[in-house]
């Protein structure tokens, strides 16, 4: 379950294509091994030799393969939340009521991950692996580890179809009230919360299998690869491509450039564990985007961060970093996609200086 909105949408072709922000956020759970009891003797009865300490097993290279994917996507999705629950006023209508959690079992994975995911901690009952920050969920105490037992009275489905058949249940519930009552196993014992539901953006946040440095928008998703997550320095700088692509889908410039079903194949390709690389030559029949559009949503998407608490006067040295490292030339490169034209940096720049007078007002933020 998507870690903004529990419904299917799409994560690595590790995980499923179910709607956790993407959110997949997986609690690790460590593998503990009890001490032996001790025996009672008498002392004319000779002790056998005391048993060898357990030795901690090593971790399959599945298990690490995915926890350094949950690792990536935990960040993702911790730098992006704050986006999401800031702005639904700048989202229009791309604001929902959401309920502010992920909750994974060990078959949100394929098949060659469901072992790993037992062993890290996942089994057949649902289980809340990421809260988003700010959140109604997170406001009432949600934690990662709860189970989920009942949502309005109904048991939640455990096993294989467990995601998509609770997803079913909440689609209904979330329009019309404040607030959904989930019962929630924590430590041996029931739980009852309500959760209130949480106005945000609704896009899924994915993560891309692909070194290629790179981000990408479809009008309901966006897509930052892990090329590109390795590449900035800081939250802030991730901050300022996740918003960036939020403003693209936000203005509706993938429908605008005609170039939705494109970015939509693209985003269903590179989620995949494996993608296929051979699909990433040239430019994958993505268009450029002119420079008003992306000037337009590098604006929104500056106004975004800084009402997310980010910083935004690094911006202009980012995309000015990102031109020179990976230039026009290096086809499927971020730059390729947005053009880094003196058009863009300069209103970048200005729009950066009006946020910083507004901050310094105490005035709204609003573009």
């Amino acid at each position: 379950m998507r870690l903004m909105n529990l419904t299917r949408g799409a994560g690595w072709q590790g995980v499923k294509r179910y709607t956790a922000l993407a959110l997949p956020v997986l609690l690790l759970a460590a593998c503990a091994t009890q001490e032996p009891s001790s025996t009672s003797t008498t002392p004319s009865v000779k002790l056998p030799p005391a048993p060898p300490k357990p030795v901690a097993l090593t971790p399959s290279p599945k298990q690490t393969e995915l926890k350094t994917l949950i690792g990536m996507q935990d960040r993702l999705y911790d730098v992006a939340a704050p986006l999401l629950v800031n702005n639904a006023v700048l989202c229009r209508n791309n604001a929902r009521n959401l309920l502010g959690f992920t909750a994974k079992t060990k078959y949100s994975y394929t098949a060659e991950f469901i072992e790993a995911a037992s062993a890290l901690g996942l089994s057949d009952q649902l289980q809340v692996t990421g809260v988003l920050t700010g959140s109604g969920a997170a406001k009432v105490g949600l934690q990662r580890g709860d189970l989920l037992v009942a949502i309005q009275d109904k048991p939640v489905p455990a096993g294989a179809d467990a995601e998509r058949q609770t997803a079913l249940m909440l689609g209904p519930l979330v329009n019309g009230r404040n607030s959904i009552k989930v019962t929630i196993a924590r430590n041996g014992a029931n739980q009852i919360l309500n959760i209130p539901l949480t106005r945000a953006c609704a896009f899924g946040i994915e993560l891309g299998n692909t070194e290629n440095v790179v981000s990408y928008a479809d009008g309901r998703r966006v897509l930052i690869s892990s090329g590109m997550m390795k590449f900035t320095k800081s939250d802030d700088e991730l901050a300022l491509v996740i918003a960036k692509e939020m403003a693209h889908n936000t203005l509706t410039h993938p429908a605008r450039q005609r170039n939705t079903a494109t970015m939509t194949g693209v985003i269903d390709n590179l989620i995949r564990l494996r993608p296929d690389t051979a699909a990433l030559n040239g430019m994958a029949g993505v268009k450029p985007y002119p420079q008003q559009l992306d000037a337009a949503a590098d604006k929104l998407s500056l106004y975004m961060v800084a009402r997310a608490g980010y910083k935004v006067d690094g911006a202009a040295a980012l995309w000015q970093r990102l031109a020179t490292s990976y230039p026009a030339s290096v086809l499927n490169g971020y730059t390729a996609i947005h053009p880094g034209t003196d058009y863009r940096l300069s209103a970048i720049q200005q729009a950066v200086s009006d946020i910083q007078a507004k901050q310094a007002a105490d005035t709204a933020l609003l573009p």
